[in-house]
């Protein structure tokens, strides 16, 4: 067997600074384009991960890295050619004696894809070494070292034989980490301070502006074939695309949300605005996911923030502060007046803002790769409450009257993105109810989001938005219009009114969500956190629950024939 040490990366772990990379003596990149031939993925994101690759492979040559880099239909196709490449310069024949090249990989994220990758090599006479992801910041280890006892099963009724919390997890993982900790216990006192984080921005205030990264040459290329070689969906010009593609670009992204975002972050971040896709989300989840940022680096800088400029809770408020609507607030409009001799100077960070993004990433982000383990492969076909309808014509084209629907799907056909509360309370609030498909429902956000991957979609759309398991929610995140009009300023300029349930021109999410609660009575109502509901259900009499029925089923057939 050669001596040699090929390490191959996949197109979601685009680090040069990988510990994987050290021992190795050279690197394997497959550009497999197989995936979407099958799909019409969003523009946007077919252009993100290519351009990254290409962009990281040259980056790790100018380092002095000796790369391959294969474009193929799939990856064994890739490892034909990889393997083929290496026997013409005599580093093993690429027999199935087993004296084939010798490949490190780390471990994918996606289920069962390490597996079929170390299969992939066996059969061409090589060997392939799975090692642990170096862009989690936890390990299967740790998890389980948490967690105990054997893994979870997800049953054919969608229930779980062993149910995870992620709060649980996250003060786990901060007690472990030890970030946003003093002596042993959470700085401030509090492990989570949400309800600081759900108001609704002024109307004079504005947003820092979103980074933008100018696509280079290389970056247009890629577009170019992306869009001649693939049948895509949503937006594709490059007049909106500012993802960062290198690692240096996302550096100077997180660089920017540390300064220019963060002290906002945390106030508005549940909130929707219409004309406003991105408020003060740090927009960094694509480089994550890509590897352009390895999770360490944003929450220890996020951290880093709050030790240099943090105030309590809630004690920053942007609204009152903000002077040029550009994030840019100095230190000299906070605290006691006194004039500061670095103007420039970033704006405080409250507490609740550092928290609130710690939580998104080593609480949300790491629980949901874990749980992903734990319960695929039955988690990708879990659906406790049997629904079964075809997602609407409104998320593929974006046209419906109801505002909040329009705006989310909007902002993924424009940008291949959407903040976590469209997502869950919009997007996948109103396919909750309305009774589509989760498997369905979760392809969607697979095909649409620039940062969405299978280990990613399959947690947060099947069991929470949709809650196809009770594996990581005791409840379904349902509602009425009553909280989009609580958390947006869509309602007030929407044809439907919110503050009907029946009848023409009522709120369609009002009578769905009743009639959601009704449909789903034998599953839902002795769940522990649907009591409150439920009494309200018991309150209404037949007549009423008639007219809801009736809106109901005109919503769902307005929605079916793209019409709502």
């Amino acid at each position: 067997m050669s001596d040699r040490t090929t390490c191959w990366l996949l197109g979601d772990q685009l680090n040069p600074d990988l510990d994987v990379l050290d021992a190795a003596d050279d690197v394997l990149l497959i550009e497999a384009h197989g995936f979407a031939d099958r799909k019409p993925y969003h523009a946007h994101k077919l252009t993100l991960v290519f351009s990254a690759m290409r962009h990281f492979r040259d980056e790790l040559r100018e380092r002095g890295r000796d790369v391959t880099y294969v474009r193929a239909e799939s990856f064994g196709e890739g490892l034909d050619e990889f393997f083929a490449e290496r026997a013409g310069r005599g580093a093993g024949d690429g027999g199935d004696d087993g004296d084939g090249p010798r490949l490190r990989l780390m471990r994918p994220a996606s289920h069962g894809a390490g597996e079929r990758l170390r299969e992939l090599v066996a059969e061409r006479g090589g060997t392939l070494e799975l090692v642990d992801n170096e862009l989690f910041w936890t390990t299967p280890a740790d998890w389980r070292e948490w967690a105990g006892g054997e893994e979870t099963a997800i049953g054919a009724d969608g229930a779980a034989d062993r149910t995870y919390r992620q709060e649980n997890w996250y003060r786990h993982v901060r007690r472990e980490t030890g970030v946003l900790m003093d002596d042993g216990d959470p700085v401030g006192g509090e492990w989570n301070y949400d309800d600081l984080n759900q108001e609704m921005p002024p109307d004079e205030w504005e947003p820092p502006a979103r980074p933008t990264f100018e696509p280079d040459a290389l970056t247009r290329e890629t577009h170019a074939w992306v869009c001649e070689r693939f049948d895509t969906w949503g937006n594709d010009s490059l007049d909106g695309f500012a993802w960062p593609v290198t690692r240096g670009e996302a550096r100077e992204a997180l660089d920017r949300f540390v300064r220019e975002g963060l002290p906002a972050f945390g106030r508005y971040q549940d909130a929707m605005v219409g004309g406003e896709p991105f408020l003060s989300h740090s927009l960094l989840s694509p480089a994550i996911n890509l590897g352009l940022l390895d999770p360490r680096e944003p929450v220890r800088a996020v951290e880093r923030a709050y030790q240099e400029r943090g105030v309590e809770p809630g004690a920053y408020d942007p609204a009152e502060h903000d002077r040029d609507g550009a994030g840019s607030t100095s230190l000299d409009d906070f605290g006691d007046g006194a004039e500061s001799e670095t103007p420039s100077e970033p704006a405080p960070v409250p507490l609740n803002a550092a928290e609130g993004f710690v939580r998104q990433v080593i609480g949300w982000r790491e629980f949901m790769r874990h749980v992903y383990r734990e319960a695929m492969p039955e988690l990708a076909d879990a659906n406790q409450l049997d629904q079964q309808r075809e997602l609407p014509p409104a998320y593929w084209d974006g046209e419906t009257d109801m505002r909040c629907l329009s705006e989310a799907v909007g902002h993924v056909r424009e940008h291949g993105y959407a903040h976590h509360i469209e997502r869950l309370m919009v997007l996948s609030n109103f396919a909750l109810v309305y009774g589509a498909d989760p498997a369905e429902l979760n392809e969607w956000f697979h095909l649409g989001f620039v940062d969405a991957y299978h280990w990613v979609t399959t947690p947060n759309v099947v069991a929470m938005g949709s809650f196809g398991t009770d594996v990581l929610s005791s409840k379904p995140y349902a509602s009425s219009g009553s909280y989009v009009n609580r958390m947006s300023d869509h309602c007030a300029d929407c044809p439907y009114a919110v503050s009907r349930t029946t009848g023409e021109g009522a709120c369609p999410f009002n009578a769905l969500y009743w009639d959601f609660l009704k449909e789903n009575e034998e599953t839902l109502r002795g769940t522990g956190r649907m009591g409150l509901m439920y009494s309200h259900v018991d309150d209404k009499d037949d007549a009423e629950w008639a007219a809801i029925r009736d809106r109901a089923d005109r919503v769902r057939e307005l929605a079916a024939e793209g019409e709502l």
